[in-house]
């Protein structure tokens, strides 16, 4: 299977969210972009689920 189409896109987020953003990738062994294309996966599951 291919993997998604990937699209960039320009966002601005509140400095605190962006450096605890970057922690958490760190310690999860992913780069920035990728913990919150998960984040955003898992939050779009959450809701999925709840209707």
């Amino acid at each position: 299977m291919d993997k998604p189409y990937k699209i960039k896109v320009s966002i601005s987020l509140d400095e605190n969210v962006i450096e605890r953003i970057k922690e958490l990738a760190e310690e999860d062994d992913r780069n920035f972009s990728q913990y919150i294309n998960m984040i955003l996966k898992k939050h779009i599951a959450e809701q999925d689920n709840n209707q």
